[in-house]
């Protein structure tokens, strides 16, 4: 999680001691009141949060229970974050196939914040694997707001985005928005809904959602009225309960001709290179007896490892293994040149044997992007389909926000390749290894869906079909006009070279496909455009994000206000109007992640670090201390820099140099009375 915002709500749990809650509860609410500070790991969401952003701490009391607080000279900036109590949570989960819809329903007490001041509140959903946001609903006050995915019109750019920019994804598990000016004492409702996948691990599904609430949330009243409820149901799509046992032997797996191409441009200096590294280790040990590989690092220059595909013998894989120590180091000056990773790609291909004895797979790693992506999918699709057994597989994995992950999916879809990311530099190992399991153990290769004469169109998503490997589930899904007919074949090539086909009964069920598959049918449209440059696949991408409340590339998400509208305040008396709640009306659009873009090549040139969302430019950070360094000198020569000092001093501290003060302030008075007076009077 973000250092400045554990750094926030450590600020923020000190500040809520000035809240007074009267006399100490007995029994259990009295460890509560005593509880020692959380560390700063505790800090991390660990389930659905609300906090109070306070900017002025003189605002921090019991909108109850008033008391004496001393005065808090001073703001916080940034500002701290309160977490607010807690009073009813609940929380229900559709699971179908590898997706769940998740829906939450919760209500929150701005209990630290004076009844006569408003401050914004912050809401933090903790998601799990592959969160993507369905619907926001809040409810305070008298107002309401939600989602809504927006199209984006012709005064829409960039910067005006990011200056009305409000939330999204601190990170990839991590959603997050603000309510602005919530009096102190009320109450918040949210309903949020989301997606998630199902892991897949030992033949069992499961899933993941953060739902532990820290100690500190618990209201502290002598009842208890904080209440969580879960509902799990679960839809199988099968009227009877379906048992898949494993085989009594061993499955056959394709031997394998796998190539490793690592992107060690300067950018990837540091972790992600180390985690990278850590993971073609497991990776090699890995590999089964009969299988091949070959290494290729690239920045500025192509480095092999060897000259042509080696045996994976245990000699071959610990020398590997010093070639990677050795040679997948990192340099700051080196960066991606326009032709490297092409040229490396293409080396890969020219290593494989074209055997059918042997399944042929390119792992591509990187975490920029170059100006030929496009002649790079070209290129690759010719070498795919000119291979005359099985073609190559070229899956794909980017780390980062810099790189262009539309490519990259494109260039797994065409090849029959598996497409991973790491968005986040801390989750790199996980998805890395989650990733290249999914290759692993293939059994069956080259599946194909016959194509239905008597349907009027019928789309596909993966178009080209990735291999099944032991462990992991094939969910392939798509779109029809005309008759289903009542079985569909798949076909398919098994690890001793036989061809399998499968007959598969057609059911009908009310599993809402659309709302499951949307997110990455909008994916593989986008990336579709993009290839294309294609206007009308663009207005379909628009469309499809619209109907389902997604949003892509070409939308926005914004949380607007729903009740009362901004017209209906402006239609009140101008001494009614609040200029306040006017400006927090306005549209606040929760683009960060949501958006990932199409890479940024002055990124990649300049070798920026690993980052996720728009994090801001190493450059545009200087120019900003460039510009801001006289008027911070303006400050530390101010009562500001003398407000921050003393709001940091000890309180006895600052009693005992009040005292003294007044001590030789009396005793300059008496010598002051003596000069005057001559001692005559």
């Amino acid at each position: 999680m973000d250092e400045d915002f554990t750094a926030a709500v450590q600020r923020g749990l000190k500040l809520s001691k000035r809240v007074y809650f009267g006399k100490p509860q007995v029994g259990p609410h009295s460890q509560l009141m005593a509880r020692s500070s959380p560390e700063v790991s505790e800090l991390v969401p660990t389930a659905p949060m609300v906090y109070a952003v306070i900017l002025h701490p003189e605002i921090v009391d019991n909108p109850d229970l008033p008391s004496y607080q001393p005065y808090v000279h001073g703001r916080c900036d940034p500002p701290a974050l309160i977490p607010l109590q807690m009073k009813e949570v609940g929380m229900e989960i559709e699971s179908y196939m590898d997706v769940a819809l998740v829906t939450l329903r919760g209500r929150w007490r701005v209990h630290c914040v004076m009844g006569s001041k408003s401050c914004d509140c912050r809401v933090v959903i903790p998601m799990g694997e592959q969160g993507s946001i369905l619907g926001v609903e809040a409810d305070v006050g008298g107002r309401s707001y939600s989602t809504q995915v927006i199209q984006p019109e012709g005064d829409h750019n960039e910067e005006k985005v990011s200056k009305l920019e409000d939330g999204g994804f601190l990170k990839p598990q991590f959603f997050s928005f603000t309510v602005p000016l919530v009096d102190g004492g009320s109450e918040i409702y949210l309903n949020v809904s989301w997606s998630q996948k199902l892991s897949y691990m030992h033949g069992q599904f499961s899933i993941t959602i953060p739902f532990k609430f820290p100690e500190y949330v618990t209201p502290i009243t002598k009842i208890l009225p904080k209440r969580e409820k879960i509902l799990f149901n679960v839809n199988t799509a099968a009227d009877k309960e379906v048992l898949c046992q494993d085989p009594n032997h061993p499955l056959k797996v394709f031997k394998k001709e796998v190539i490793f191409v690592v992107d060690i441009s300067g950018s990837m200096r540091e972790n992600p290179l180390e985690m990278v590294k850590k993971v073609l280790y497991k990776a090699l040990l890995e590999l089964t007896p009969g299988d091949y590989f070959d290494i290729i690092a690239f920045n500025e220059d192509m480095h092999l490892f060897s000259s042509s595909l080696e045996l994976a013998t245990k000699e071959a894989v610990e020398e590997a293994n010093l070639w990677i120590s050795k040679n997948l180091v990192s340099e700051d000056e080196a960066h991606i040149t326009k032709l490297l990773l092409s040229e490396s790609l293409n080396k890969a291909i020219s290593l494989l044997s074209n055997s059918r004895e042997l399944l042929p797979h390119i792992f591509l790693i990187t975490d920029g992007c170059v100006e030929d992506e496009r002649n790079i999918c070209n290129s690759m699709r010719v070498h795919v389909t000119t291979h005359l057994h099985i073609s190559p597989r070229i899956s794909t994995f980017g780390i980062g926000s810099y790189c262009n992950h539309y490519f990259l999916r494109l260039l797994a879809s065409i090849s029959r390749g598996l497409y991973g990311a790491a968005h986040d530099p801390d989750s790199i190992e996980v998805e890395m290894q989650r990733w290249l399991r999914r290759a692993s153990l293939p059994i069956t290769a080259n599946i194909e869906v016959e194509v239905f004469d008597r349907l009027d169109a019928f789309e596909m998503y993966p178009q080209r079909i990735p291999d099944l490997s032991i462990g992991c589930p094939q969910i392939v899904f798509g779109r029809y006009q005309g008759k289903l007919p009542d079985s569909i074949k798949v076909k398919g090539i098994l690890a001793n070279l036989n061809d399998i086909d499968i007959d598969l009964k057609v059911q009908k069920t009310d599993i809402p496909l659309e709302r499951i598959f949307a997110k990455q049918h909008i994916d593989q449209l986008t990336a579709q455009a993009w290839f294309f440059e294609s206007k009308q696949l663009e207005e379909k991408v628009i469309k499809l994000s619209l109907q389902c409340r997604i949003p892509s590339e070409h939308t926005y998400l914004v949380l607007r206000q729903t009740r009362p509208t901004i017209q209906e305040m402006m239609a009140k008396k101008p001494k009614k109007a609040n200029v306040e709640k006017l400006e927090a009306a306005k549209d606040r659009y929760l683009s960060r992640g949501t958006r990932i873009g199409f890479g940024d090549l002055l990124a990649t040139a300049e070798n920026y670090s690993v980052m996720f969302g728009n994090p801001k430019s190493p450059e545009a950070s200087s120019v900003y201390m460039v510009t801001d360094c006289c008027s911070d000198l303006c400050d530390c020569a101010c009562c500001r820099c003398c407000i921050n000092f003393c709001s940091k001093l000890n309180d006895q501290f600052v009693v005992l140099m009040a005292q003294l003060c007044a001590g030789i302030a009396c005793l300059a008075c008496f010598q002051c009375c003596s000069l005057c007076c001559n001692g005559s009077d």
